[in-house]
C-alpha cells in the first residue's frame, strides 16, 4: 500500500438533519481513503447558551445520528463538543478516529445536539489520506465499509 496524497474536507451540518455526504470514490477500485483527523466545533461562537455537538462519519447514510456504535464497523470516526461562551466553563473537546478503516466509496457525516438545543449549525472538519492498493485489497475495504451490524 502507498500513500499517494492527503485530503482535507470542512464544511457545516444542521444537526439531527440528513447526514451530509462526502463524495470520495475516484471510479477506481485501487485507491482508498483512511481518515485521520475529525473535529467538530460551533458555527455561532459567541452564542450565549451552553452549546453541545456530537458528530460521527460512517460509511452509510442509514444510521441513528443519536448513538455512537463503536462495535459497528460501518461507523468511522466520533467528536464532541462543548462549550458555554458565559464563560462558566472553557470548551471541551473529545475526538477518536478509527485508523485501520480504507475506505473506497463515500463517506457520511452525522449532527446531532444533545438535550433538544437549536442552535443551528455545527462545523466539522475531515483529513484523510489517499492510499493506492491491489483491487482485491480494494474489494475487501469495500466489503467491510457495507458490513452490516
Amino acid at each position: 500500500m502507498k500513500k499517494i496524497g492527503t485530503y482535507t474536507c470542512r464544511g457545516t451540518i444542521t444537526p439531527d438533519a440528513a447526514p451530509h455526504r462526502i463524495n470520495l470514490f475516484d471510479g477506481s477500485f485501487k485507491t482508498g481513503y483512511a481518515v485521520r483527523k475529525f473535529v467538530v466545533a460551533p458555527y455561532d461562537v459567541d452564542n450565549q447558551n451552553i452549546r453541545t455537538f456530537a458528530g460521527k462519519l460512517a460509511t452509510v447514510d442509514s444510521l441513528s445520528n443519536l448513538q455512537w456504535d463503536w462495535s459497528d464497523q460501518r461507523e468511522l470516526a466520533w467528536a464532541w463538543f462543548t462549550a458555554d461562551a458565559n464563560g462558566v466553563s472553557a470548551p471541551n473537546h473529545f475526538s477518536e478516529v478509527d485508523e485501520d478503516t480504507m475506505i473506497v466509496e463515500d463517506v457520511y457525516v452525522y449532527a446531532d445536539e444533545p438535550a433538544g438545543a437549536t442552535t443551528g449549525f455545527m462545523n466539522y472538519l475531515v483529513t484523510f489520506d489517499k492510499y493506492e492498493f491491489s483491487d482485491w485489497k480494494g474489494a475487501l475495504a469495500m466489503a467491510r465499509d457495507k458490513q452490516a451490524d
